[in-house]
């Protein structure tokens, strides 16, 4: 199963090392078994393939519909992401399909910011799926933070950093409100200091009222 995937992860993870050579930091956080959503900060169309690349188990990505439809979508089935709409306001589809995911002990990677940062926030609302997944599964969350950039051969310009697991809590409310609270400590962490002058951070509190 998924052999595809992982005869394209290696082809197109080695040539992806030496393209943008990442920093790969705490990557031991993500377990080695077992259930776990991996979710974090979302800057670039190739973040899936930084996550994938970060440990050697399968990880189930959920990626936009649109992709799945395209005239490539083959490459994206046969990778085993799970399709989400972005135009919906909800997506049970996708929701279920990554619980089951979980329950079969697979790795689900989420992006809670549901769309690429182009803003000067450091992070923009997240959405409730990853902490609906852990949840209702009892799997934990592996946050993790995105910097830097994705320079060509320019080594360690672009940076992942996966932080400790975050066990699920009472309800989505809290693990997403934790969840963010961590990302955004990762990223504040990792980010140089002239980027993260230059970002705004609206603490999770403020984003319920708004």
């Amino acid at each position: 199963m998924y052999t595809f995937y992982k005869a394209a992860r290696l082809a197109f993870g080695t040539l992806f090392r030496i393209i943008y050579r990442p920093r790969i930091i705490g990557k031991e956080n993500i377990p080695l078994s077992g259930p776990a959503v991996i979710a974090g900060n979302h800057k670039h169309a190739f973040d899936p393939l930084l996550i994938d690349i970060s440990t050697k188990r399968v990880v189930r990505t959920l990626a936009k519909k649109d992709l799945h439809d395209s005239a490539f979508g083959f490459l994206f089935r046969s990778a085993g992401t799970i399709p989400v709409d972005l135009h919906a306001k909800k997506n049970p589809a996708a929701l279920e399909a990554a619980i089951e995911a979980l329950r079969q002990g697979e790795l689900v990677n989420v992006s809670p910011e549901a769309k690429r940062n182009y803003t000067d926030e450091l992070l923009l609302p997240f959405k409730f799926g990853a902490a609906v997944m852990s949840v209702r599964t009892g799997s934990v969350i592996v946050p993790y933070s995105i910097t830097g950039d994705y320079s060509l051969f320019q080594r360690h310009k672009l940076t992942v950093v996966f932080g400790e697991p975050i066990k699920p809590v009472s309800s989505p409310e809290d693990t997403n409100r934790e969840l963010y609270g961590a990302v955004a400590g990762l990223l504040k962490e990792t980010m140089s200091p002239d980027e993260l002058e230059k970002k705004h951070f609206t603490p999770y509190e403020s984003r319920e009222k708004q």
